[in-house]
């Protein structure tokens, strides 16, 4: 593994009880780093199934088999504050918002970054699959530069839920299985005799456990039955609540007028005043014509990209990337997406540069 700092640097990880943070740990204590496992302790109501007592054990495992010290950080209000009261808000709003980025911007790169820092470590590292480059400032007294780049590993690629970090944070980070494949952490894991070489990953928030994120929202905000309307305006179901739906989903709501052609129904519009939402058997692209769509909480993470320059735009986790414009905090999109809705975040990438982001307003 290629190493940005020096060695007998302190470097806390933050310890999942998984394995990608479990072969972190590892893989930097094998170069001879100063390494302390942190476990997170965020909130989770006590009606759902939450594997966090067990996580914690295997994190503190993990510790003594390598003989590392194991440190805990209680953050339980600021998680709940922060990601489950956010989370719950921008659903009561009709908006969709994406809880992992801001855990990352909050939390992990929030609270528990500045806690590291001032406990005296010199980095943080944590299992995240990305990668961060640094660059030699050619400039003398200027402080180098660090890009934030996709994963060897496409398909567990994290970079679209880190657009959020900035270059103080990049400094002193470390994604020690960036360079890796899934497959290869999990054979590192075995190597390392880890006992979380083959724990499954874990599934969405922990706070929401196994329940449905529907079944989660309806206990902080009430349901209320609405009209499922097709293109032409005709009731023809119902469901219970459009702040709980979302655009592109094909769940979620009950179609009463049916026929034996029937093929599976997208909503493709939400009318949160009224309570109504609009299916059809495709989604429809989004209508570029209707212009840039401005971007919430922007974060860049080299500087504004270049006005005029053809980059990609992702548009949700494992998303297609579509090819756009970027005049500062507004985004024109050359292709036509599919499925955007207001509070979702919007990631630029410059093939495999993560150029940052925004919160994508006024979609509908």
């Amino acid at each position: 593994m290629k190493s940005q700092v020096s060695k007998k640097k302190s470097i806390l990880v933050g310890l999942s009880g998984g394995v990608d943070s479990s072969v972190s740990a590892a893989l930097l204590q094998k170069e001879g780093y100063d390494v302390t496992g942190v476990f997170i302790k965020i909130w989770s109501p006590e009606w759902t199934e939450c594997t966090s007592k067990e996580d914690r054990l295997d994190a503190m495992r993990v510790c003594a088999h390598l003989g590392i010290s194991f440190k805990e950080i209680d953050l339980t209000e600021e998680y709940k504050r922060e990601v489950v009261d956010y989370m719950i808000s921008e659903y009561a709003k009709g908006r969709t918002p994406n809880p992992d980025v801001m855990c990352n911007r909050a939390i992990k790169f929030g609270t528990f970054f500045k806690w590291a820092i001032a406990h005296g470590a010199d980095f943080v590292a944590t299992g995240h699959y990305s990668q961060i480059k640094k660059q030699k400032s050619k400039i003398k007294n200027t402080k180098d530069i660090y890009t934030l780049t996709t994963s060897v590993d496409s398909d567990k690629d994290q970079s679209y839920f880190l657009w959020t970090l900035k270059q103080e944070q990049l400094a002193r980070t470390l994604f020690p299985i960036g360079h890796l494949k899934k497959t290869q952490v999990r054979i590192l894991a075995k190597k390392f005799g880890l006992l979380t070489a083959e724990k499954k990953d874990s599934q969405g928030l922990c706070f929401v456990g196994h329940v449905d994120i529907k079944e989660f929202l309806s206990r902080y905000v009430p349901k209320k039955r609405g009209d499922v309307l097709n293109e032409q305006g005709k009731v023809i179901g119902y469901h219970d609540g459009a702040h709980l739906l979302t655009i592109g989903e094909r769940h979620g709501f009950t179609v009463t007028t049916k026929t034996a052609l029937d093929k599976p129904l997208y909503i493709t519009n939400k009318n949160i005043a009224n309570n109504t939402i609009t299916v059809a058997k495709k989604i429809k692209p989004f209508d570029i014509s209707k212009g840039l769509i401005p971007l919430s909480s922007p974060n860049w993470i080299n500087g504004f990209p270049k006005v005029g320059a053809i980059y990609e735009a992702q548009i949700r986790y494992h998303g297609k990337r579509y090819h756009c414009r970027i005049n500062e905090n507004k985004v024109e999109f050359i292709d036509k997406p599919e499925a955007l809705a207001s509070g979702q975040s919007l990631v630029a990438y410059d093939k495999e540069t993560c150029l940052g982001g925004g919160v994508m307003e006024k979609v509908m």
